[in-house]
């Protein structure tokens, strides 16, 4: 069973890629899941695979890409029944 965590990411993230990276990060890091702004200004992520990748996924979402300033992750392991397959951008929630 992978290991499944729904993030909320705040601080300077929107019109900086951010969601480009971490699709980008995901991707690389053999991730399912998925990413998507927020009307209030942060970003949420699905993230579900292996533990140390989840985990690499994490602390990379601490940092983010170059023109980002991340204040807070805050992590919530989630349970899910249905894992999407690969990792995408979906639509603003």
């Amino acid at each position: 069973m992978p290991l499944q965590a729904r993030l909320a990411i705040t601080g300077r993230v929107h019109g900086v890629g951010y969601r480009d990276w971490a699709v980008t990060t995901g991707r690389r890091l053999g991730l399912s899941g998925w990413v998507r702004n927020r009307s209030d200004g942060s970003v949420e992520a699905l993230i579900a695979g292996e533990e140390t990748a989840v985990g690499t996924m994490i602390e990379a979402c601490r940092h983010g890409p170059a023109m980002a300033r991340v204040d807070a992750v805050d992590v919530e392991p989630v349970d899910l029944d249905v894992l999407p397959e690969g990792f995408m951008r979906l639509p603003t929630a």
